[in-house]
């Protein structure tokens, strides 16, 4: 599938250009299956990756999925929201051919060599040898479409087109069809997301293409052996009351292959480094502060288990603290700082993604009205594991020496780098406990600050610090007396 304004791409000149030259250079035909397999085995001899940018499935759903590609079988990937079903399905793209021939000017991209329409095949008799050919893309040979319940058997599989019978054809003639999007990605890969959000009376209609690999419409009983490998993606049907698929339908899926979310924490990490684009940078503590936020949310009884929790989740989550450092950045410097403040994301803007995020999770119905409540709990459950996690063991006596004799320390959403390390000043164990949290032996002011305020935040969520909010929106950290 090609990227909107995508420059399509060229093929070499030294490709045939007739059926004739084909023959002479030693082609061969091969189904998409056939292609599939091939291609996959050889990556799986030089040791390429096969599936470039999945993550987290090499151990479970990959070795599901090679073994459908390997067996011809066309599949259907089960699974709840936000776990890369799409990106997958996309994947397989890469394993086609980057370049195979077709008939000139074939709607279906049609084989030189197994021409399939009634034009196609006299065309392939009258020219013989000099039948042109030309060169599709892989990029080309990949279909896709969202199940709707608007969509129609003419969509994907064709209807009569009153504009050519207005033309004069007879009602009969094949000539007459408009090709749906199934047959015109014939040699291509096509998908169908979720599938069971398709009207059960059109999941009927890809019996046929999924099992003899033919076609009707309309009363027209065409034989147009499709070559193509179908796979569909669904949420379990547990969960979603909005259809389901037809069990004839399931039936001839050759591989249900069953997908989750990242099962462990290094893997969710992995994913939003991948995934994420923040417009500011977001020190990798902060990261693993989010990826634990995600899996708790993930895993809390607060919320509906069937629906999930998506991977979007945590990407999204470190953008938008990646945007509440740039928005920092951008006051402190309408305001009288002397120098700007570059964008770094502190653990205190992690807050805001309770209030931003809440749409992205379905809670059980009795938590309504409570929903901000249980994420910052769970946010600040995250960053408490975080902080033993990373500095278990470190002595931090410095850092609660600060707030000795009354004083405090004051940090907030609009509190400069500058502002915090002038209160904090020189604090034994501070160089370690920035090692620990990924910040090198040389952070800038903005990573240092970033450091300072986690070990504060922490050390008020394992009750060795008190903490209050004042009305300014400043975060004021001083003693627990």
């Amino acid at each position: 599938m090609t990227e909107p304004n995508q420059v399509l791409p060229v093929p070499p000149v030294n490709l045939p250009a007739t059926l004739g030259e084909l023959r002479a250079a030693g082609h061969r035909h091969r189904t998409v299956k056939q292609e599939l397999r091939d291609n996959l085995l050889a990556r799986m001899h030089t040791g390429e990756d096969r599936f470039p940018g999945i993550v987290g499935y090499d151990d479970t759903v990959l070795p599901e999925v090679e073994r459908a590609l390997l067996a011809g079988h066309d599949m259907v990937l089960l699974g709840e929201r936000g776990q890369g079903k799409t990106r997958l399905i996309r994947s397989l793209a890469a394993l086609l051919d980057e370049w195979t021939p077709v008939i000139a000017g074939s709607v279906l991209n049609e084989h030189p060599m197994r021409p399939l329409t009634p034009a196609s095949r006299a065309l392939a008799e009258s020219a013989g040898d000099d039948l042109p050919v030309a060169w599709l893309h892989r990029s080309l040979r990949y279909g896709e479409k969202l199940a709707t319940p608007d969509t129609s058997v003419g969509d994907l599989i064709g209807d009569v087109d009153p504009i050519r019978i207005a033309q004069g054809r007879t009602l009969g003639d094949p000539e007459t069809i408009h090709f749906g999007l199934v047959p015109r990605t014939n040699r291509g890969i096509f998908a169908i997301n979720e599938l069971p959000d398709l009207a059960e009376r059109i999941q009927v209609a890809l019996l046929n293409v999924l099992e003899e690999r033919d076609i009707q419409i309309r009363g027209y009983q065409l034989r147009l052996p499709l070559d193509l490998f179908l796979v569909a993606s669904a949420n379990p049907e547990d969960y979603t009351n909005r259809g389901r698929i037809i069990t004839p339908l399931r039936d001839r899926f050759g591989a249900e292959v069953h997908t989750h979310y990242p099962l462990e924490l290094e893997l969710e990490l992995a994913l939003i480094r991948q995934e994420a684009d923040p417009v500011g940078e977001v020190p990798e503590h902060v990261l693993e502060v989010l990826a634990r936020f995600a899996r708790a949310v993930r895993e809390s009884p607060s919320v509906d288990q069937r629906s999930g929790v998506s991977a979007r989740f945590a990407i999204a989550a470190a953008e938008t603290v990646g945007a509440a450092a740039l928005r920092r950045s951008g006051l402190l410097a309408a305001g009288s700082e002397p120098a700007s403040e570059a964008p770094v994301a502190r653990i205190g803007d992690a807050v805001s993604v309770t209030s931003t995020l809440r749409g992205k999770v379905e809670f059980e119905s009795g938590e309504e009205g409570r929903e901000i409540e249980l994420l910052a709990h769970l946010l600040r459950t995250a960053t408490a594991d975080t902080f033993r996690a990373r500095l278990a063991g470190l002595d931090l006596s410095g850092f609660t020496a600060l707030v000795d004799d009354e004083r405090v320390v004051e940090t907030g959403e609009l509190v400069s780098s500058a502002e915090l390390l002038r209160q904090v000043g020189t604090v034994p164990g501070l160089a370690k406990a920035l090692d620990r949290l990924g910040l090198g032996d040389a952070p800038t002011p903005e990573q240092a600050a970033a450091g300072v305020e986690f070990v504060l935040e922490g050390l008020h969520l394992t009750r060795r610090l008190g903490k209050d909010v004042t009305d300014s929106g400043r975060t004021v950290y001083g003693s627990r007396g």
